[in-house]
């Protein structure tokens, strides 16, 4: 199959990596000319704009949005519209609030063309490792873009599926990042814990070695938490600035909203406002945690 990309970030460029190795066109853009010319490298057709974009690909056209949520996202949708016929699809790939996501779905159904909203986990290592994905919106625009999702994802039969309707993939990814938020801080505080126990003296790598084979609490993240530590044992490199994107507060939100008790989530959405006033070990331990899995930036002890 073929797809428009835009946005070739961190998770854009590597999305369209995975799709070029296993067959698919895609037709890139960004502002960046930089990021076009690397993927045109790799074998993506180059686009000067999203109007050249669109023109290089074949009806049914299908557009994949991977720029930061919020207005970008509102910007790039509501111009790529314009371009579309009525059949075309557009999949919004970001974390945008599902409020957001079901209102421009309507507005884009209005012209005849569709909205997926597809929750995207799997962080800088879903280029080897596949993404996880939630599809959100009309079942039969899912049914033949799927190709493009198994493509994405592990396999062809495991870690995709269409959840439900408009909103209901950013929905679900939301949800994930609030349980996201709260299995960090319980290997941070676990593992503070244990650095905090002198008297043994225990080497921190070692008991996470121990953990990753056998343990309940055996897990991609706490592969990351070893890898963090294999680097910088005491994590001294790092300050344990750990910021929010948003996801766990628009979670903490619904769970008001719907009466259902989220103590876990919560907790750990304040622990990270506190870790920007502070620099306990865990802090920066979430601090490695991310950087681990997403590659997202961190605060240098020496800045």
């Amino acid at each position: 199959m073929e797809l428009g990309m835009i946005g070739l970030g961190r998770m854009g460029g590597n999305m369209t990596r995975r799709l070029l190795q296993k067959g698919h066109r895609v037709v890139v853009f960004d502002f960046s000319q930089e990021a076009v010319s690397a993927a045109a490298s790799e074998g993506a057709a180059p686009a000067s704009s999203l109007e050249d974009m669109v023109s290089q690909l074949s009806a049914p056209r299908a557009v994949w949005v991977m720029v930061p949520a919020g207005d970008p996202t509102e910007q790039t949708i509501n111009a790529v519209v314009e371009l579309l016929s009525p059949g075309d699809s557009i999949i919004d790939g970001g974390n945008s609030n599902y409020h957001e996501t079901q209102r421009r779905a309507a507005a884009v159904a209005e012209k005849g063309v569709t909205m997926l909203d597809c929750g995207t986990s799997g962080g800088i290592w879903g280029l080897t490792e596949g993404y996880s994905l939630m599809v959100g919106g009309d079942a039969d625009a899912y049914a033949r873009l799927e190709p493009i999702f198994q493509a994405l994802a592990p396999s062809e039969t495991q870690g995709l599926g269409h959840v439900g309707p408009a909103g209901s993939g950013h929905y679900v990814k939301m949800i994930h990042n609030g349980i996201e938020y709260a299995m960090m801080q319980a290997f941070a505080e676990g593992f503070e814990i244990l650095k905090a126990k002198e008297e043994f003296d225990l080497d921190l790598h070692a008991v996470g070695q121990i953990w990753q084979h056998g343990s309940v609490v055996r897990s991609w993240l706490l592969d990351l938490a070893v890898s963090a530590l294999d680097k910088d044992p005491g994590l001294d490199e790092i300050m344990g600035h750990v910021s929010d994107s948003g996801e766990g507060r628009w979670t903490i939100q619904e769970a008001i909203d719907l009466n259902v008790p989220a103590h876990v989530i919560t907790t750990s959405l304040f622990t990270r406002f506190r870790s920007r006033m502070s620099n306990t070990f865990a802090d920066r331990m979430l601090a490695a945690l991310r950087n681990e899995f997403g590659g997202h930036a961190v605060v240098r002890s020496d800045s």
